[in-house]
């Protein structure tokens, strides 16, 4: 994503806490001029954002020094300074929870997608993100996912093809949309991979003959993905989606998928507790 569009993110963002002013930081900063805070960690887990949280400060006071004391990706503990910043105390109060909003859910996905990743280590299944994503976000929980040691799976309907239940519903079959998608990927001349949804072992079967580079087997029991592993023997990747939890993640990921992807990474996300602590 270009930076000026990150910025319009940011901005959009500022805009919307700040609006007509801070009144209440205009009216009680006169107090001190200065000041100097610290990102305080009080649960542990993975920071995620520290840069886009100094382009917070960045855009709303160009003045102000923003220091990081950690890398992004980072595991840290409760207690850890993470990032200071310091300079005009109305400034650093202006955009305090801004940039307290984009570090806190960044980490908070950054922390669940490797506990994900953590729990399928002893496989070679890989951990992926959704397009559940809260809208004009996507870039930044894209991204936390990715410090979090989880990988991405396409980031709009512009850069893969992937042809679910409905698409297979308006075209007839899988084996017709699967045409009309390689008829098209022809007509723009484009090498993008295209991926099939399936619900059962005979749609596996079907998509397997239309040489497809992923299989996406939908809400299978764990017996069923079994089965389609064999299956498939390794002919394409095999993506496990659907009613993937925490507590069946290991066992998913044993049944020999290449993929499992979850939307929880980025759909109901708790963010890490993160805070703002001014020295003035």
């Amino acid at each position: 994503m270009k930076q000026e569009k990150i910025d319009e993110v940011i901005l959009s963002a500022l805009y919307e806490d700040i609006q007509g002013g801070d009144i209440t930081t205009n009216a009680v900063a006169v107090c001190y001029k200065s000041a100097k805070a610290d990102f305080l960690v009080k649960q542990k887990g993975v920071i995620a954002g520290l840069d886009i949280c100094s382009r917070v400060f960045e855009l709303t006071d160009k003045n102000l020094s923003y220091q990081v004391k950690i890398g992004d990706g980072s595991y840290v503990e409760t207690g850890l300074i993470v990032a200071t910043v310091e300079g005009n105390g109305a400034s650093i109060l202006t955009a305090e929870r801004t940039a307290l909003n984009f570090l806190q859910r960044m980490s908070g996905i950054a922390t669940l997608a490797n506990l994900y990743t953590q729990k399928v280590k002893h496989t070679k299944a890989k951990i992926l993100d959704t397009r559940k994503t809260v809208p004009c976000l996507r870039y930044f929980d894209k991204l936390a996912v990715r410090l979090g040691g989880a990988e991405n799976h396409r980031f709009g309907l512009y850069d893969m093809f992937l042809i679910k239940d409905n698409h297979i519903e308006i075209a007839g079959s899988i084996t017709e949309a699967v045409r009309l998608c390689r008829d098209y990927q022809n007509k723009i001349k484009s090498s993008f991979r295209m991926e099939v949804e399936v619900k059962n072992l005979i749609e596996t079967e079907e998509a397997l003959r239309c040489g497809v580079e992923i299989i996406m087997i939908d809400n299978f029991s764990v017996e069923l993905m079994k089965k389609a592993v064999n299956l498939v023997n390794g002919r394409c990747k095999i993506e496990a989606s659907g009613g993937i939890t925490l507590d069946n993640l290991s066992e998913v990921a044993e049944t020999g998928v290449d993929y499992i992807s979850a939307g929880a990474l980025t759909h109901s996300v708790k963010g890490l507790d993160i805070s703002l602590l001014i020295r003035s």
